[in-house]
């Protein structure tokens, strides 16, 4: 990974380095062909000045194409028709008509004319200007193209050797970059994915703390599970080793008389019974904890819920001793039917079960504005504060002895948890220790649906 970075960013710095030198030749290049141009209508101008009132060109031009003038330097003399009158550096009874020449004809148009080509006469890369003078003639002045490339060979070694100090430098840059990009990375795979300790860049910080989040929560989801496995374990245990202790007693015939026999077989019907109801709480939870399980939403009437679970549970309550009423107003929830029907169950069953005798449990479905409310609320033995912020965990009792007796598993408020979290509802719980437990959950519910109910 560090190799990767490390070549990725030299790429980068090795193509902006490329580019940039591109563009600097061009530029270069560019400001040189404009200083030609300038310096050729300067000598233009010098010549036009020289030619002008005399007949004796040669002689006229002699200060800029002699000795001691610009020995790069092509001065041509062409007249109207385009015939060669004078050239500085080929006889002009040589050279053949000019007119058709680019340069010379934009001059005779438009006063002045620049082109670049390569020469016929001279074999040779050149810039040419032409400037028509008032009497008709035009007057051209012609630089060899290679002067200029010689002043940028002479530059390119120079532009290299600044090149090649530049990849150097990025190779550098580059290795330290991405050891810094990797060092923190490497420090929390030594560290065994702790970051306390680990030290990065400013702009590292989001992405270390992300890692962070994301390995608490793999180490909580571990802890969650292990402490899940390892109470399930100790679920399945109680009730498997009462099965077995009273089966062996009875293989074994050390129960003689046909009533502890029944009592004994009633033992492991009643331990059977609480392992099948532990089992499918256990695999409803995984149900619930498997993200890619969609479950069918569709209009569930609340109240005709809530009034089908209590008519199931009279029994259940009468048992108890408890007083069971259902209360409230249609209201309709998108949600899952069967989902909702555990809801109410858990709830319900839980208030019964944890009553006193003689309690009531009172099931309440109100519709406000787009919500709709359910609230079970009981008379039992309630919840001590410390104990309120847990109930909703796996297995989490208040009165262990209490609920092992009641036949709970510990399991139906984990249940409602996350079918609650499925449907989008929220939970609040109020109790006092004595007084009772009152639970409120609240559903969005279906505007259109309720308005339908009301018209």
């Amino acid at each position: 990974m560090k190799r990767k970075i490390y070549n990725r960013l030299f790429a980068t710095a090795t193509l902006a380095i490329v580019v940039t030198l591109l563009l600097t030749v061009a530029v270069y290049y560019n400001l040189l062909k404009k200083q030609v141009l300038e310096d050729s209508r300067h000598y233009a101008q010098m010549a036009a000045g020289l030619l002008e009132g005399t007949e004796d060109i040669e002689k006229s031009l002699a200060p800029l194409t002699g000795e001691n003038g610009a020995q790069d330097i092509r001065i041509t003399v062409i007249d109207h028709e385009g015939d060669v009158l004078y050239d500085s550096q080929v006889r002009a009874d040589g050279l053949s008509n000019h007119k058709s020449r680019p340069e010379v004809q934009e001059a005779l148009t438009d006063g002045s004319g620049f082109e670049i080509r390569r020469s016929a006469t001279l074999d040779e890369n050149t810039y040419y200007y032409a400037m028509l003078l008032k009497d008709g003639i035009v007057l051209r002045v012609a630089r060899e193209a290679d002067s200029i490339y010689k002043v940028m060979e002479y530059a390119v070694p120079y532009l290299l050797l600044i090149v090649a100090a530049l990849l150097v430098v990025c190779g550098i840059v580059s290795y330290y970059l991405a050891e810094g990009i990797i060092r923190p990375i490497r420090q929390i795979a030594e560290s065994g994915g702790e970051t306390g300790e680990v030290s990065s860049y400013e702009e590292m910080k989001p992405f270390i703390e992300a890692i962070q989040r994301q390995q608490d929560d793999v180490l909580e989801n571990a802890r969650l599970r292990q402490e899940f496995t390892a109470n399930v374990s100790h679920e399945l245990k109680t009730p498997l080793t009462a099965i077995s202790g009273y089966a062996e007693l009875v293989e074994n015939g050390m129960v003689a008389e046909e009533g502890e026999v029944r009592r004994f077989c009633g033992e492991i019907h009643k331990n059977a019974g609480r392992l099948l109801v532990l089992i499918n709480d256990v695999i409803r939870l995984s149900e619930l904890d498997d993200s890619e399980n969609q479950e069918t939403m569709e209009p569930v009437n609340l109240y005709e819920c809530a009034k089908n679970c209590v008519d199931m549970l009279q029994l259940n309550a009468e048992k108890h001793g408890v007083t069971l009423t259902v209360s409230g107003v249609n209201v309709v929830i998108s949600a899952n039917h069967q989902m909702v029907d555990e809801v109410l169950y858990n709830l319900c069953d839980n208030a019964i079960r944890y009553n006193k005798e003689k309690g009531s449990v009172s099931v309440i479905v109100e519709d406000r504005l787009d919500l709709a409310v359910l609230t079970v609320k009981d008379t039992g033995i309630g919840i001590p504060r410390e104990h309120q912020e847990r109930i909703f965990e796996r297995f989490y009792r208040v009165d262990k002895s209490r609920s092992k007796s009641t036949g709970g598993t510990g399991l139906g408020l984990a249940i409602v948890k996350h079918i609650l979290l499925k449907l989008n509802a929220e939970i609040a719980l109020k109790s006092e220790p004595g007084e009772g437990t009152e639970i409120t959950v609240t559903f969005p519910a279906i505007r259109e649906a309720r308005f339908r109910q009301t018209s």
